[in-house]
């Protein structure tokens, strides 16, 4: 984006890690601080462009992003546009919003836009420094929270929803309108669904375009309230179905990209307790059990005691042997849509046969959304009746097409998606589904 809107890219700070819970305060004043380090070391500069995700907390933060937008605010001053990417799933606060000259959100779920959105943020700083635009952000933060089943931009309603974003992007005076669906297993004030609309300088047409989105997607609420198939009823509709290809079945509870520990066995007890043939499981992260079957060796049976070691909130061990299929070293390239190119490391990574289902079993905690992943360790997803992925809504980039049915799964988990099994604390009240009599 920087090379063809032709301007200097002077990279500052790269952190990332695994979802997992509140960033320790040290951990997160440190990268602040390098931050604003390197920033003044970078003067002169004409902007700056930040690539966010948006629903970080830290120990001393509800609104991490929040606090470190506002830092680089104080070091840049008023006058210096601060453009914004952040994901999807953000939860955006007004504090984000104020600090900001523009906030351009991901448009996918799964996430296949990202390179998209950086281009289109650096053409747009690019034109907000040589004066070629205005920018004006109009802010809606909607007394609205979704669950990540439905905030899949490839089915309805969002899909549809997500069409009409991009040809209100395409009208006289609009430089570009987000619509971010939140983390909705994040306890803070700003949890939940927010919209903005950027204008060329027109204020009532940045409120009016923002009262039209926000309408839209408040018209959706009902809509976008998942529905969850228990693991028992889909292995009764594969079997009453034996012709129709592979079925997938979402364990969104047990997504690590969400936070969960992606060592779930609810699914792989209930197939095993059936006697399923033609299932797979993956991939279920067990570095413990993974080392045991490469001491093993290819070929071999083992004892094993195969998840469930994290807590106990996503079902027992498998207690029982396990016949070792294939190891790998858990190298890998994705070759879907998401991050195709990209090489990545799942680490020690062995296939085990367990009462008749494959389960990929890794070293390192992914979440299972390249069908890559799986071919590695010897398991070819189209080859298979019923797959369990550890995966709420990515795993549709890639595995999508390859799939007849898909079903969300009634699982219990940290990331379940359904707004019942927490006890919000601290969320803006009132707030639908949580509460039923609820104004827009």
């Amino acid at each position: 984006g920087a090379e063809s809107a032709g301007f200097e890219l002077v990279p500052l700070l790269c952190a990332r890690a695994q979802p997992s819970g509140l960033v320790e305060k040290a951990s997160f004043d440190t990268m602040l601080n390098w931050f604003l380090e390197r920033l003044e070391q970078a003067r002169p500069f004409d902007g700056v462009l930040l690539d966010l995700h948006g629903a970080m907390v830290a120990d001393h933060h509800e609104d991490a992003e929040g606090a470190f937008i506002a830092a680089v605010r104080e070091v840049v001053g008023p006058d210096t546009p601060v453009v914004v990417t952040l994901d999807l799933h953000a939860n955006i606060s007004a504090r984000m919003a104020e600090h900001s000259d523009v906030i351009i959100g991901f448009d996918t779920y799964p996430h296949v836009d990202m390179r998209e959105r950086g281009h289109e943020a650096a053409e747009l700083i690019a034109r907000i420094v040589r004066l070629e635009v205005a920018p004006v952000q109009e802010f809606r933060q909607l007394p609205l929270v979704t669950l990540p089943p439905k905030q899949c931009t490839l089915r309805d309603p969002m899909q549809t929803l997500m069409q009409r974003v991009h040809q209100m992007e395409q009208e006289p005076g609009v430089l570009t309108a987000t619509v971010a669906m939140g983390f909705p297993f994040a306890d803070i004030r700003d949890m939940g669904v927010s919209i903005l609309v950027t204008t060329d300088g027109d204020a009532e047409l940045a409120r009016a375009k923002a009262d039209e989105l926000a309408g839209w997607l408040w018209e959706l609420r009902d809509e976008l309230q998942p529905e969850l198939t228990t693991i028992e009823d889909v292995i009764a509709h594969v079997n009453t179905h034996p012709d129709d290809g592979l079925v997938i079945f979402a364990d969104g509870s047990d997504n690590p990209g969400g936070g969960a520990p992606c060592d779930g066995t609810i699914a792989l007890h209930a197939m095993i307790d059936a006697g399923f043939q033609g299932g797979a499981v993956g991939v279920l992260f067990d570095p413990e059990t993974a080392a045991q079957a490469h001491r093993a060796g290819a070929g071999s049976t083992i004892p094993v005691r195969l998840g469930g070691k994290t807590d106990n909130l996503h079902g027992a061990p498998v207690e029982r042997d396990a016949y070792v299929r294939t190891l790998c070293d858990g190298k890998y390239t994705y070759r879907g849509p998401m991050m195709q190119g990209v090489q990545d490391n799942l680490g020690l990574t062995a296939t085990l046969i367990v009462g008749g289902v494959e389960v990929v079993v890794s070293s390192q905690r992914r979440q299972c959304f390249d069908a890559e992943m799986l071919r590695i360790a010897g398991v070819d997803p189209t080859g298979r009746r019923l797959l369990v992925l550890k995966s709420a809504v990515h795993f549709r980039a890639d595995f999508g097409p390859l799939a007849s049915r898909i079903f969300d799964a009634d699982t219990p988990g940290i990331h379940r998606p359904d707004l019942s099994a927490f006890d919000f604390q601290k969320v803006r009240r009132p707030i639908y589904p949580l509460d039923s009599d609820v104004q827009q």
